[in-house]
């Protein structure tokens, strides 16, 4: 099953860009044992708009236009289901073994989520209550992403 994250905005160079870089590697070379490819990185660009809701609206059609066609799309939202990662681990699992092609996780602007977005989610999902920088929430994906594969394959990285 192939993983694609699509977020809005670019992750400039910088410590979080190099961890993130560093989770994905782990995640491709973990997943290849596992059914899983990727993740592949699809960066949308900001709205220029001036109203928020123009923002989400043009934000959401990119991100939107930018998923394969048949993909189960996971997409962060502070309103979703606080999970752990191995429920997450779970539900990727499920996924692949229903033989889904693919499964993308959406990562809005700083506006959030449009509701065509939210309305296409298979699941929304939040890291918490808190608000968090869009650099954090790229990595905190990133890390998740690779955890679910330890967790998949059994290694001890889940544990420590």
């Amino acid at each position: 099953m192939r993983l694609l994250v699509c977020a809005v905005g670019r992750l400039k160079a910088g410590p979080e860009r190099e961890l993130c870089a560093r989770y994905i590697e782990r995640t491709r070379k973990g997943g290849r044992a596992l059914g899983l490819s990727g993740p592949d990185i699809a960066e949308i660009s900001e709205s220029m708009a001036r109203r928020a809701d123009d923002r989400m609206s043009e934000e959401g059609t990119a991100l939107l236009a930018a998923l394969p066609e048949e993909t189960a799309v996971l997409a962060l939202d502070p309103r979703g289901t606080e999970l752990s990662s191995e429920q997450l681990a779970a539900d990727v699992a499920a996924l692949r073994d229903r033989g889904v092609r693919a499964l993308s996780f959406l990562i809005g602007g700083a506006d959030g989520l449009s509701p065509e977005v939210h309305e296409r989610a298979d699941r929304l999902v939040a890291f918490g209550r808190a608000t968090f920088p869009h650099q954090l929430v790229r990595v905190m994906l990133a890390e998740q992403i690779y955890r679910v594969t330890t967790i998949l394959a059994g290694h001890p990285y889940h544990k420590a």
